[in-house]
């Protein structure tokens, strides 16, 4: 059964916040080769401030196997300042109930058979993605919205999650990524008319 913390980085447990930048720094640079910058051996960026959530799973001994970061709309984030053009609207949101997921990644560092991509076909994210929108609920949110691989699209469906594309997917290096809206059952859509 995983565990889970959720928290801002001053309210996550002491060395977490920091356990966790040394997990992103191996998914997403060493592991997937992504050009991020790290800080102090941490994988973090302009967006881990302070009004960021996060939630972090623990396999069985207590290291971190995923994480995810929310972000609220009504500030800056990551969607707005590097892949404006995934959205289709006019308007990028900026509304205190639509935050961003960002930095999403479930993926067990101890085995030696890691695949590129396992993050997005991991029997586990499900139960992580279940964990992010219970805190996002918890800050106010009904609808996410989040730059993602079109894998994750089809993961989300085949667990039950309620997704609408926001734009047409893109080429990002290797990836094609799309625009996803992630929202509660009998929460309407975001408008993306122009």
């Amino acid at each position: 059964m995983l565990q889970f913390s959720t928290g801002t980085k001053q309210q996550l447990p002491p060395g977490l916040f920091e356990e966790m930048g040394q997990y992103r720094r191996e998914v997403f640079i060493n592991r997937l080769g992504w050009e991020l910058n790290t800080v102090n051996g941490l994988e973090l960026d302009e967006f881990d401030g302070p009004e960021a959530v996060y939630v972090c799973s623990h396999d069985d001994e207590g290291n971190v196997d995923g994480v995810a970061r929310l972000l609220p709309t009504t500030g800056p984030y990551l969607m707005e300042k590097v892949f404006p053009s995934l959205w289709a609207g006019k308007d990028l949101p900026r509304d205190p109930t639509i935050w961003e997921l960002s930095r999403f990644a479930m993926m067990t560092l101890t085995d030696g058979g890691y695949q590129p991509h396992r993050q997005v076909s991991s029997k586990k994210a499900p139960q992580l993605l279940q964990r992010v929108m219970q805190a996002a609920k918890w800050n106010g949110a009904h609808t996410l919205i989040t730059v993602s691989p079109v894998g994750m699209e089809r993961l989300l469906r085949l667990n039950g999650f309620r997704v609408k594309r926001s734009g047409a997917p893109i080429f990002f290096n290797t990836d094609r990524l799309v625009c996803l809206q992630l929202s509660r059952k009998g929460t309407p859509p975001i408008s993306t008319a122009k």
